[in-house]
């Protein structure tokens, strides 16, 4: 049976006065965290006041947006943007996590999972590897795999917008749900990652006492240009405290269903992207290998939840 027409259940009934499952779960993700930093801002957030107006804001925007489609369905702009507006939403909303994952956490909790590395390994993984293979080709290697979880979340999105618009809502749905369900752990428990052993962190005072800090980089892995297109990305664009579980991994592996589901042309090269970017969350120095097992486990329980909430929601809109 041809995936595609699955993907056609209930496509009409995700319409309750203009609204689709993903824009309940958009305005409920902007609602929740609005709410939180309202309840629980403390002094750690000074411009809170600010936040809450903008978390209000993209509430309304979002609704203008929604009912602007439903009022003028063939406008070009209006149906990118209807489709596409929840992809160009994780950025910020990913940022967001850095500003607010200490209102109920004061500190970075990147010393337990570095103890427990050794506990369980004897080493620290994230260490070892780079040091084991401090190659220019395998670094490269997966400093491309570990960029290219940036081309699978849209590049999925696009095959699959151009394949069938129902499937992409199937698609962007599910994957909102699990990038929503991570932000909000980041919040509750800010974690930095690997990173730490190499880089300064602002208001990580801990890292210090360790003696392996600062960790240089192999002169031949620096040379690599997508080592300094990573770089530039966690230098401009990363949010710390954002490591567990590794949404890298949660992602690419909900992408990577999609992919097999809907049998896209590229589903065997993912398969091998993704395997690749696993093991590059750890090689690279982002993650522990806690995050990334955390990210599967993730991945593993967060998509069966969210399909089944999209066909449920589905289902009870079918007219």
């Amino acid at each position: 049976m041809d995936a595609t027409a699955g993907c056609d259940r209930g496509s009409e009934g995700f319409w309750m006065k203009n609204y689709r499952f993903i824009d309940y779960c958009v305005q409920v993700y902007v609602t929740l965290v609005g709410l939180l930093v309202l309840l629980f801002h403390g002094q750690r957030e000074p411009f809170w006041h600010l936040l809450v107006a903008l978390h209000a804001a993209a509430v309304i925007a979002v609704h203008l947006l929604i009912q602007a489609h439903a009022k003028w369905p063939r406008n070009g702009l209006l149906i990118l943007l209807r489709h596409f507006y929840p992809i160009m939403l994780y950025p910020p909303f990913y940022a967001e996590t850095g500003l607010l994952n200490r209102m109920f956490i004061p500190g970075y909790l990147d010393e337990f999972f570095i103890r427990l590395e050794d506990q369980m390994f004897g080493f620290q993984p994230s260490i070892a590897f780079m040091e084991k293979l401090p190659y220019l080709p395998v670094s490269e290697l997966f400093y491309a795999s570990y960029f290219s979880y940036y081309v699978m979340i849209v590049g999925v999105g696009l095959l699959l917008y151009l394949k069938n618009e129902r499937c992409f809502l199937h698609y962007i749905s599910t994957v909102s749900f699990v990038f929503y369900v991570c932000y909000l752990i980041y919040i509750f428990l800010p974690v930095v990652g690997s990173r730490v052993f190499y880089a300064s962190v602002p208001d990580f005072p801990a890292q210090t006492t360790w003696a392996f800090f600062p960790l240089p980089y192999p002169r031949a892995v620096e040379s690599g240009p997508f080592f300094h297109i990573m770089a530039f990305i966690y230098a401009y664009v990363e949010s710390p405290g954002a490591a567990f579980p590794s949404s890298h991994v949660a992602v690419a592996m909900v992408t990577l269903y999609f992919s097999w589901l809907y049998r896209l042309r590229v589903r065997h090269v993912h398969v091998a992207l993704v395997g690749l970017l696993c093991a590059a969350t750890v090689y690279c120095r982002y993650h522990y290998v806690v995050d990334v097992l955390a990210g599967a486990l993730t991945a593993l329980v967060l998509l069966p939840i969210g399909e089944r909430l999209y066909w449920k929601w589905a289902r009870k809109n079918t007219p």
